[in-house]
């Protein structure tokens, strides 16, 4: 199967969520939540990423995460991810429980495409303070892609994780899982590289973003935001609307793109030093906005 089929069937199986100009959006994608090991990438901007998903809970946004926001190549099971990340992931519960929260499966957490293993596992969890179960993401489904599409203008926006362009990572994924946890986990600690991992391995990167912007094309421009390769991109109107939203295991930021008032923007959230010495988390605009009735093809 060519990563076109992959991709044509993720955009025909994905479900549409209607949206319009006063709707707001925040896309992260490749969060890599670990055990906080020393393994685990996402702990050195947790507070980052808690404290921006704060930001977004709190003005009124729908978080979609496309892909890879759990590591479980590098870790056996979701209860480690949960206690080492408890705070985000109760955050993330409130979006669940005012139906602000979509959630689509990339490659390293393609278990959750599994509804079976999604609702052993993430519906609820044990709290040991008063030895009881508790609800945490009850009845909420994974999704491969999803369709965001205006209720005025019909305009549609793909979402997918994009290892559907990588044969490697969407075909043998069980293989790259093996071998992350056997052999790339342990040599992390003397600074080896995954040569599997998109993101590390900048030709393989490129092809896949060739594949991608092959399938737009095919698709009559049709806008679409994924995640994978950890490389932020935002195009200008007129060119391929091929964006990506970065990664949030960036070396001191994460990255993401924003959807509001019809105008869309690419954001990072890093610390930075105020004059007096004490640090603070801020929000900076890397790209845009730019209107996204700009990017439909006349």
């Amino acid at each position: 199967m060519s990563s076109s089929t992959r991709l044509d069937r993720a955009y025909k199986n994905a479900i549409t969520i209607p949206f319009d100009e006063d709707s707001k959006f925040i896309f992260f994608s490749d969060c890599h939540r670990g055990d906080n090991s020393f393994a685990d990438d996402f702990a050195n901007n947790r507070n980052i990423y808690f404290h921006a998903l704060n930001h977004y809970y709190r003005e009124g946004f729908t978080y979609i995460e496309l892909g890879d926001g759990d590591e479980l190549w590098e870790n056996i099971g979701f209860e480690s991810i949960f206690e080492a990340h408890k705070n985000v992931y109760q955050l993330l519960r409130r979006f669940h429980l005012e139906k602000r929260l979509h959630m689509l499966w990339g490659n390293h957490d393609m278990v959750y495409r599994d509804p079976n293993y999604v609702d052993e596992h993430l519906s609820h969890y044990f709290e040991p303070i008063d030895g009881s179960d508790k609800e945490l993401f009850e009845d909420i489904t994974y999704h491969e892609a999803l369709v965001l599409k205006h209720s005025d203008t019909g305009q549609e926006i793909f979402c997918v994780h994009g290892h559907q362009a990588d044969w490697w990572n969407y075909v043998c994924w069980r293989i790259g899982r093996f071998l992350v946890r056997v052999l790339w986990k342990p040599l992390q600690v003397v600074g080896i590289a995954d040569p599997t991992s998109p993101a590390k391995n900048y030709k393989e990167l490129i092809r896949i973003e060739k594949r991608i912007k092959r399938w737009i094309l095919k698709k009559d421009l049709l806008v679409t935001l994924a995640g994978h390769t950890h490389r932020p991109r935002f195009p200008e109107p007129g060119q391929i609307p091929f964006f990506n939203d970065g990664s949030c295991v960036h070396p001191r930021s994460i990255t993401g793109i924003e959807i509001e008032k019809g105008l869309i923007s690419l954001i990072k959230w890093h610390i930075d030093t105020k004059p007096d010495g004490t640090l603070q988390i801020v929000r900076v605009l890397l790209e845009g906005p730019e209107k996204l009735q700009d990017y439909i093809d006349h």
